[in-house]
């Protein structure tokens, strides 16, 4: 078990992770209710200063599915996980306590669920969720989170939070669907030297 595997498990056995994710919480409704309105200025490469960023997040795409495969998005909506736990979920917070406790990969199926033996041309692209498998409590949040619309600030704090690695990675998932291609290298820039390890495959291990 690695540093950061071993640090969650110490949380989860003392009671302790939630009580860190709602002070987090705390904090970030502080901020906001005191900079509500407030936007941060922000520059190119050459320093040449390019007005302001709001809170609100642009969608950059289609404002409904989120630019998701269209297989994987039928499965999604059809999801036990999602029609009966996270459509009723209109907090951040805990959405992200969702995260934490039920996403153990990043990708869009279950490991042995997709079923793709003898599935050509429209069977084995969009038709019918049965086509498709098992879809991943990763990208039932994720999903779920888009249309939450959530903000620069509380996607901010996903991309630093140090109670998973998941939560993490969903962030940065979140930007490559959703956020427009020109603001990658504003969001993804700061972190190309972090050294956090994950291992998004279902199937888990090298």
């Amino acid at each position: 078990m690695d540093t950061v595997q071993a640090i969650i498990q110490q949380q989860i056995e003392a009671g302790t992770f939630l009580q860190s994710v709602q002070q987090g919480q705390q904090h970030v409704q502080q901020a906001d209710a005191v900079n509500y309105g407030e936007e941060e200025e922000y520059e190119d490469e050459e320093g040449t200063y390019k007005g302001k960023r709001s809170n609100t997040l642009p969608i950059w795409g289609n404002q409904v599915t989120m630019n998701l495969n269209t297989l994987v998005l039928e499965n999604i909506r059809e999801s036990y996980y999602y029609k009966n736990n996270l459509v009723e979920i209109d907090s951040f917070q805990t959405l992200v306590e969702q995260i934490f406790y039920q996403v153990k990969h990043l990708e869009p199926w279950e490991k042995g669920t997709r079923r793709l033996q003898g599935m050509t041309g429209m069977c084995g692209g969009v038709r019918g969720v049965g086509a498709g498998g098992v879809v991943s409590s990763a990208y039932c949040l994720l999903y779920r989170l888009f249309n939450l619309r959530i903000t620069r600030k509380q996607l901010i704090s996903m991309l630093n939070s140090r109670q998973s690695v998941y939560i993490r990675g969903i962030g940065f998932m979140y930007i490559r669907y959703t956020q427009p291609p020109a603001d990658l290298w504003y969001w993804l820039e700061p972190y190309l030297d972090d050294d956090s390890e994950i291992d998004p495959r279902s199937g888990g291990g090298i």
